[in-house]
């Protein structure tokens, strides 16, 4: 029933009555009366009698005929929810959506997908040549077996192609493919790579933002086996595919994998789980590597594939920090300065040669942080102590937590008026861009117009991390500004996302010689390191080692309990956790709530999970008025 209250995650047995009979087929949508309500549920099973000794009460309605919730994903929800100390309820929420009538009544095509790809789309190895196992993970798809990779990709690869020659692969060998992608630029990226492969018309994309008519339809496509392939953003990790063969996702740090609503499942480990229940194929990539697909590999889960060493030389390009010895000798300021010579040689450079520049800003607007030019004390509202911003050249600051307008800001310190940029944003340092290469055009790419792409000509673009367009022929230069804004995160992945950006706007410079990276950091720094040497391996190592001595995810299964002091020192007390388990905590957690959090070996994992959510279970049952979120294995901890 979908009634999310912990205590009634549990399948109810109903009496099916004679009109209903053809109808009431598993996964179905059903109304039941339970409690004197008349609520929604799903038909799970059918079963000639039952093992209930009281009275049974009868379906009320099947809403729809049409059975949307497929065995597999059951089972696969009933696994997530478990995994994730979550309803079962709230994760079918998830993996369905919400059903839209007309769609249903559509014309329906019930031909069941072809079972191989068209003749003239052969699945050619040779993309994959650069990465020696690469062409063996092809064939093992191909032959319906079940290889799991974690692939770093070169600089410069075309990733979405290589993903659709996998699932080509896999289609070939008769069997169907989900392929998880961070955002809607890369799902146009995939789409066109599989359209050419595949053909039109052989796979759906799946995503939220498509709307409600045309999500229910490619959905209803997929459950009916009218496609083999399904691709989307995270709302395509639960999409129904007949004979999976294959699940794979691209660029698995990214924080858009997360699911922000209970129980707050990661794309990756809801992948990972339908390869294990389905015994499918798994490929996780990206031009990083989290420190969870490194786990993948040191325990033998999966295997690695990589390119040599030789080949990753001749395909990056020439990349340099500013924060070393010799390039602070040579220019003393480059230790302070926001644009140090070197990269400002490196833009001058690549322009002179007709090639565009491409500028990582990590904070979008235009000054999101401003201090008082006399005291450098930061600017806060006098209303609600937030951080002030200055929208515009000749803007008014602004408040951004409240939006109130502070036009007659003094400072509380020294009383003065003139205000400083503390942090820079994308679209004044396109301003200061402009100024430093007049003449050059200066585009923007951010949150409010995301470029897919740019000309190859001598142009400037300045980026946020995730919206830097491709450039064709790549770019002559990339420049890696405000570092410290990633890497002084309070943050355990600060260091792995820092890392993942630089990694992913490098990834679009030309090799060298023609194509240069400057980051302006400490070149000691350890994922400044990983960035000039191109090794993301060895900084996942790195950092799955340290995750694993200091007691860490994904070294270690943590859970986290969110809400009143009261209530979640009344949850934990309730729950019988495993008795190596360790609580820490609590510590502020955001709105005057506190957070505690709770560590166990992995191989307790299951034992922590249940062991919170039956302590939910029985505060729901007592009616606690009090809310508490569980939320296992945070991405971000603190």
């Amino acid at each position: 029933m979908d009634v999310g209250l912990a205590h009634l995650d549990r399948p109810f047995d109903y009496l099916v009555p004679a009109e209903l009979d053809e109808v009431a087929v598993p996964g179905t949508r059903v109304k039941v009366r339970f409690a004197g309500q008349l609520v929604d549920g799903w038909l799970l099973s059918r079963a000639d009698d039952s093992g209930h000794t009281g009275r049974l009460a009868y379906l009320e309605k099947v809403v729809s005929p049409e059975p949307v919730l497929a065995p597999e994903i059951a089972g696969l929800a009933r696994a997530v929810a478990d995994r994730y100390a979550g309803n079962l309820a709230d994760v079918l929420r998830l993996a369905v959506p919400p059903r839209h009538a007309r769609v249903e009544k559509e014309p329906r095509d019930d031909q069941p997908a072809p079972t191989a790809v068209a003749e003239e789309a052969v699945v050619d190895p040779r993309g994959w040549g650069d990465y020696p196992t690469g062409p063996a993970l092809l064939r093992a798809l191909t032959d319906g077996r079940a290889p799991r990779a974690v692939w770093s990709a070169l600089p410069g690869e075309d990733w979405a192609a290589r993903y659709a020659d996998a699932v080509a692969a896999t289609v070939a060998g008769g069997r169907g493919a989900v392929v998880v992608v961070p955002d809607a630029r890369d799902l146009d990226r995939l789409d066109a790579a599989l359209t050419a492969v595949l053909g039109e018309g052989r796979h759906v994309s799946l995503t939220a933002a498509l709307g409600p008519a045309r999500r229910y339809r490619a959905f209803l496509a997929a459950r009916r086996g009218q496609v083999p392939v399904v691709i989307g953003t995270r709302a395509a990790m639960f999409a129904p595919v007949d004979r999976l063969g294959l699940v794979a996702i691209w660029d698995d740090g990214d924080d858009l994998h997360s699911e922000p609503r209970a129980p707050y499942p990661h794309a990756r480990d809801v992948l990972l789980t339908r390869a294990q229940l389905a015994e499918a194929g798994a490929l996780v990539g990206g031009y990083a590597r989290s420190a969870e697909a490194q786990l993948l590999l040191e325990t033998g889960w999966a295997r690695e594939v990589v390119a040599d060493r030789a080949t990753v030389r001749a395909r990056i390009p020439a990349i340099a920090p500013t924060g070393d010895d010799p390039q602070l000798a040579r220019d003393p300021g480059a230790a302070t300065a926001r644009l140090p010579s070197l990269a400002w040689t490196a833009a001058r450079d690549a322009l002179r040669q007709d090639l565009p520049v491409l500028v990582q800003v990590p904070r979008r607007g235009y000054l999101p942080s401003i201090s008082c030019a006399d005291c450098r004390t930061p600017a806060r509202c006098a209303h609600c102590a937030g951080p002030l911003a200055l929208p515009s050249a000749g803007g008014t600051p602004a408040c951004r937590w409240c939006a109130r307008v502070a036009a007659a800001y003094a400072c509380p310190q020294c009383g003065g008026r003139r205000l400083r940029a503390a942090v820079t944003g994308a679209r004044r340092t396109a301003e200061e861009m402009g100024r430093a290469f007049p003449g050059v055009p200066v585009r923007t790419s951010g949150r409010e117009e995301v470029l897919t792409d740019v000309p190859g000509g001598a142009a400037l673009v300045v980026a946020t991390p995730g919206a830097e367009p491709v450039a064709e022929g790549g770019y002559g230069a990339v420049l890696l500004l405000d570092s410290w804004a990633l890497l002084t995160r309070a943050d355990l992945r600060a260091g792995e996302e820092a890392l993942r950006r630089w990694l992913a706007a490098a990834a679009l410079a030309r090799p060298a010689p023609a194509g240069r990276v400057v980051v302006v950091a400490d070149g000691a720094l350890a994922p400044v390191q990983a960035l000039l040497r191109w090794d993301a391996a060895w900084f996942a190592g790195r950092e799955l080692a340290e995750r694993r001595e200091l007691g860490f995810p994904p070294a270690v299964r943590m859970a986290s309990v969110t809400g009143p002091a009261e209530a979640v020192a009344d949850l934990l007390t309730a729950a019988r956790l495993p008795e190596d388990a360790e609580v820490l905590g609590p510590v502020p957690a955001e709105e005057g709530r506190e957070r505690m959090l709770v560590r166990v070996p992995r191989a307790r994992a299951a034992a922590l999970a249940e062991a919170l959510h039956s302590a939910a279970g029985a505060r729901a049952a007592r009616k606690a008025a009090d809310p508490v979120r569980l939320q296992v294995d945070p991405l971000s901890l603190f």
